[in-house]
């Protein structure tokens, strides 16, 4: 029993030993492993707080640079606008002293012109007295003089002009058949009928009283468009549902009657619509004059024009001659022509063409240098017509001689169709040419894109180009204007000239 126990008891304490060594070796390495851990923690820690301190230095460091570079970026940025200021400065200071020079020029010729007045009433004062002298040394009044001298001159030339009469009395048969034909021209000159002049105004109804309004619009803004792009002048006063469209140039105020009635229709009345509408009403209008011209030319029974001169002879319904619609006369012309050329035995057509084509220069006289009949010749010659036509039309002003009795023909035809009693207005006709004449002294002007005469030509509006003409510019082209319109034209009272420098910025976003 008790040898049985011994290595029991040895084993137990064997296990216990055992138990305790690894117990003992457990610990010893869970420290040596806690120890390894705690270390590589702490080494982590401080690895990372190195690492923040260095980013941390860095930022500083780079907010330092971008501060540095701000500050140096703002005082280039003072010292641009102190230069530009600087120069702006010096600008000013030019443009007063330029002011001041053309202020003080601008007095010196005002003293000129009154020196030249002055020597001008020195003159007649001188004149005046040179004439009393002559009279006491000639012992003759002026009128006395004039009527010896006349008296003498008539003697002289007396025996002259009976020779002359003789001569041509005397001519030969070829002379006495186109006298003869001249006699029954003008017998068969009684020929009356009722003419319509033109106006220049031109009324539209309005739906009611309340649009006048929206087509005056914002501060005028509306109507101001309205006349600029059209050039005509808007009367709307107290008159109910009404307005009058003012202006010479009946196409002009054509466009505007058209566009107004279209703008009236849509309700939108801006700037905006009205540019769109201003340019649908010139395109129509075009249409309208190619209509008038093949109108006229199928009325007259005319074949073989070129279709563009028949544009050009549309232009003409919108064109008038002392108050007479040119091309209402010109149709009239063409058929007189040709009833006379049938009583009389010459070329019907010849004549009707050239009664038709007479007055074709007028379409464009505005747009090219001289005379109706220079440029209807150059006209007619460019599209191919005959040359029997071109001398029928060429003298019925007498700037050409006769050539042919069809070109008496269309002469004595233009006559009678202009001078029957109610045909024409001389003073119609007189105050058209002095607005057309405003309106070509401004547009002679460099940069001037466009002018138009308003007010009975008491004032004219002239727009220029922004690009090539500035505001110093501008009011020195005003001051041009006015200048030539009182060297070249004769009125009474003031012409006033406004130049209107527009500019516009437009872009677009895609």
């Amino acid at each position: 029993m008790t040898i049985e126990l011994i290595p029991l008891t040895v084993g137990i304490i064997t296990l216990a030993l055992g138990s305790m060594l690894g117990y003992f070796v457990r610990q010893s390495i869970a420290k040596h492993q806690r120890g390894t851990a705690e270390e590589q923690v702490t080494k982590i820690i401080s690895n990372a707080k190195t690492e923040a301190s260095n980013i941390v230095i860095a930022a500083r460091d780079k907010s330092a640079k971008f501060l540095e570079e701000a500050k140096k970026e703002e005082q280039e940025l003072k010292k641009d606008f102190i230069q530009r200021e600087k120069r702006i400065f010096e600008k000013e200071g030019l443009v007063e002293k330029k002011n001041t020079k053309l202020d003080g020029e601008e007095k010196k010729l005002q003293e000129k012109g009154e020196r030249l007045k002055e020597i001008k009433k020195e003159i007649d004062a001188l004149r005046v007295s040179e004439l009393k002298e002559l009279e006491r040394v000639s012992g003759l009044s002026q009128k006395d003089a004039q009527a010896e001298l006349i008296s003498r001159v008539e003697q002289e030339v007396q025996g002259e002009i009976n020779e002359r009469v003789i001569k041509l009395e005397n001519h030969g048969k070829e002379t006495l058949e186109k006298r003869a034909q001249d006699i029954l021209v003008t017998a068969i000159q009684r020929y009356a009928a009722p003419q319509v002049q033109e106006i220049t105004t031109t009324t539209i109804a309005l739906p009611s009283d309340e649009i006048k309004g929206r087509i005056i619009g914002k501060e005028g803004r509306n109507i101001r468009t309205l006349e600029r792009l059209c050039g005509v002048e808007l009367i709307i006063d107290d008159t109910p549902e009404s307005l009058v469209i003012s202006g010479f140039d009946a196409v002009r105020r054509q466009i505007a009657k058209l566009a107004l009635e279209k703008l009236m229709v849509d309700g939108r009345i801006q700037p905006a619509r009205i540019e769109e509408y201003v340019a649908k009403a010139k395109e129509e209008i075009s249409n309208k004059i190619k209509e008038a011209g093949e109108a006229a030319v199928y009325d007259a029974g005319i074949l073989g024009l070129d279709p563009k001169l028949i544009w050009i002879l549309g232009r003409l319904r919108f064109r008038t001659s002392y108050g007479q619609n040119v091309l209402m006369h010109s149709l009239e012309v063409c058929h007189l022509a040709g009833a006379l050329a049938g009583e009389i035995g010459c070329d019907i057509q010849v004549a009707k063409k050239g009664g038709l084509l007479h007055d074709i220069g007028k379409a464009v006289d505005h747009e090219i240098e001289g005379s109706h009949v220079e440029i209807g010749r150059n006209l007619l010659k460019k599209f191919g017509v005959s040359e029997d036509v071109i001398i029928a039309m060429q003298s019925h002003h007498e700037e050409y001689p006769y050539e042919t009795p069809e070109s008496i023909i269309v002469q004595t035809a233009d006559a009678l169709s202009a001078a029957r009693p109610g045909a024409r207005r001389d003073t119609v006709e007189n105050y058209l040419k002095r607005l057309s004449e405003l309106e070509g002294i401004a547009d002679s002007f460099s940069g001037v894109e466009k002018s138009y005469a308003i007010q009975a030509g008491r004032e004219i509006r002239v727009f220029v180009t922004p690009t090539e003409i500035d505001d110093l510019t501008a009011k020195k082209t005003a001051r041009d204007i006015a200048n030539r319109i009182q060297q070249d034209l004769k009125y009474p009272g003031d012409i006033k000239v406004t130049v209107i420098r527009e500019t516009r910025a437009i872009e677009y976003a895609r």
